[in-house]
């Protein structure tokens, strides 16, 4: 790969995903993408995780990943910690529990070595089991503040979304007192800022469906906390009397917003593709 890249760190929050965390951890490394570090920082797991960790890093060849273990007041703590120690000029946001697609990493870069004035790249996914089957594509539409603002679904998947280094130096972090739907509380704050996002159009990463996944596992907590950000953010909402007000209003706004972002995707075919055959099994990851 061309010298120019920017270099890209990977920061993972990471708590008792042993069973996955490897997966992720071979995801990153055959990127093969010429500088790179990998963050994880786990909070004191009690899993085989740092076991892995430990022996990952030990090994040759693996001078990228650097690790914490210790106690944390949560996800966003965690993120916000390995956002700190990051040292890339792109920087992307993976959970533990997930991976990349192959030559994630090259696509990205070149997206922003084309863009300069882009801030923040998302670009399609495809959701998989337990045992890494992948199941389903999620194609996504360009961006939309509207749409990010009032649909019931963020439609920009942390999982194949990065940053540039420069919205942590202007000060821009998670909000530590939310567990569940923070992604959308910064995305919304970013949007407000003008910082700038855009959509690439190709599958970079794997997001996993398992039974203690926060999706899986608390999807009515996240979506309470989805709903409160919703109404702290939105200026007609906020000028509104009366919380049955709010939330008609808000429900009326969420089928405006819906109807958008499925009639896009639509018209574009999204709902009518299906992987090859070769791509519905996991994808061979060689230990190293």
């Amino acid at each position: 790969m061309s010298q120019s890249l920017p270099t890209i760190s990977i920061v993972t929050p990471s708590f008792n995903q042993g069973e996955f965390v490897e997966e992720l951890l071979l995801s990153v490394k055959q990127q093969n993408y010429p500088d790179l570090e990998h963050i994880v920082v786990d909070g004191a797991s009690t899993d085989e995780t740092v076991d892995i960790l430990r022996r990952y890093s030990g090994k040759p060849g693996w001078g990228h990943l650097r690790w914490i273990s210790e106690a944390d007041r949560g996800q966003s703590d965690a993120l916000n910690k390995g956002f700190r120690m990051a040292t890339g000029n792109i920087i992307g946001w993976m959970n533990s529990d997930d991976r990349y697609r192959q030559r994630c990493f090259a696509t990205v870069a070149q997206r922003f070595a084309e863009r300069p004035e882009v801030d923040v790249v998302y670009g399609d996914y495809t959701w998989m089991d337990e045992k890494g089957c992948v199941k389903q594509i999620r194609r996504e539409i360009e961006f939309s503040r509207f749409i990010l603002s009032y649909h019931h679904v963020l439609y920009i998947a942390t999982v194949s979304t990065f940053f540039r280094r420069r919205l942590f130096e202007e000060g821009n972090w998670l909000d530590t007192s939310l567990q569940y739907a923070m992604d959308y509380d910064w995305f919304l704050r970013l949007a407000e800022k003008g910082y700038r996002f855009e959509h690439i159009r190709s599958i970079l990463a794997d997001f996993r469906f398992h039974s203690q996944s926060k999706t899986t596992a608390h999807s009515g907590r996240q979506f309470a906390e989805h709903n409160a950000i919703a109404m702290m953010h939105s200026p007609i909402l906020r000028g509104m009397r009366g919380a049955f007000n709010q939330k008609i209003t808000l429900g009326v706004l969420r089928c405006i917003a819906a109807g958008l972002r499925y009639s896009r995707k639509l018209l574009r075919g999204y709902y009518f593709e299906r992987l090859p055959a070769s791509q519905v099994s996991a994808p061979r990851l060689l230990h190293q």
